[in-house]
């Protein structure tokens, strides 16, 4: 198959859980009524039939416009992450410098295909360019607390999340042009990971892994949710460069990475004190509520493809 048979039947299989998906909410919410977990169930559902239809926009519009959807994504997950986090005026000027300067040119890299910088240049000039312009505002209370917060923001909302469409830049041996389905793929995995371990944490979770960081995160929702998620992912090896094995592993990794993402971050939300980063997407709250495990997720699967699969 070529790569747009290849999408169109991936995308007919997403439509086909999202039409069932949205008759199993629409049975239960007629047969139970009113009820907070199935309410949060269909708005979930609406919200991904609305990403879907970007994701499948993306593919046809073509590589440009991926990077630039990643681009406003992570602007709208990091201007969430600073609106949480108390900042001072000498925090101004990093402040405009990471939305106008270093976000932008993060992504620049991306589309240009400039690898080499695109994976330093933020790790290690946004790194050492953040302090000095809030020193140079003259502000030192709280400077080391106030730097960090900035610099962790930039390197979770922007640096980690850009690795998405990064994986346009792999050169895979008998898989080029075909990029946007390992994307696609990642996304997939990820986000069926998180919904199902929800689905099923709601439907047998009984041991929480971490009550006071995430009370929704059970063990039982992380097997049962994770492991469909695996099984999924070795089931779609035909879009990826893997073999059904490769497949699962990878998988795998996807799912782990994404969960500790996700586990990680809600650390950060409790310790702000909020429940949610914001409240952009119907039922997911906001945008980085929707990309925290993507942010764990993506640089550890971009890594771990290009280790193994090229030359």
């Amino acid at each position: 198959m070529n790569i747009r048979e290849k999408f169109y039947w991936l995308m007919g299989g997403v439509l086909a859980l999202l039409v069932i998906a949205s008759l199993v909410g629409w049975l239960l919410q007629r047969r139970r009524g009113a009820n907070a977990v199935i309410d949060n169930l269909n708005a979930r559902i609406r919200a991904w039939w609305v990403m879907t239809a970007v994701i499948a926009a993306c593919f046809l519009l073509g590589d440009i416009a991926t990077v630039v959807l990643f681009a406003l994504a992570s602007g709208f997950a990091l201007r969430e992450f600073i609106t949480l986090t108390p900042t001072r005026p000498g925090d101004h000027l990093p402040l405009v410098v990471c939305f106008y300067v270093l976000l932008p040119v993060q992504y620049w890299l991306i589309g240009t295909g400039w690898y080499n910088l695109f994976a330093i240049f933020l790790p290690v000039y946004g790194f050492l360019l953040l302090p000095v312009l809030t020193a140079i505002s003259g502000d030192t209370e709280l400077f080391l607390e106030r730097v960090t917060k900035i610099q962790w923001g930039v390197m979770i909302t922007v640096y980690c999340i850009s690795y998405t469409p990064a994986l346009l830049l792999l050169d895979l041996p008998g898989y080029r042009g075909q990029n946007l389905l390992l994307l696609i793929y990642l996304l997939l995995v990820v986000q069926i990971s998180d919904v199902l371990q929800y689905v099923f944490g709601k439907l047998f979770g009984r041991h929480k892994i971490a009550p006071n960081v995430s009370p929704s995160k059970t063990i039982e929702g992380f097997g049962g949710g994770g492991g469909s998620a695996i099984a999924i992912g070795t089931a779609l090896w035909w879009v990826t460069p893997f073999t059904p094995l490769q497949a699962c592993g990878m998988a795998t990794v996807i799912v782990l990475a994404g969960f500790l993402g996700g586990l990680a971050l809600s650390a950060v939300k409790r310790s702000l004190g909020a429940k949610d980063w914001g409240s952009m997407i119907e039922g997911h709250g906001g945008m980085l509520d929707r990309l925290d495990s993507v942010s764990f997720a993506a640089p550890v699967f971009f890594h771990f493809t290009a280790y193994f699969f090229m030359p």
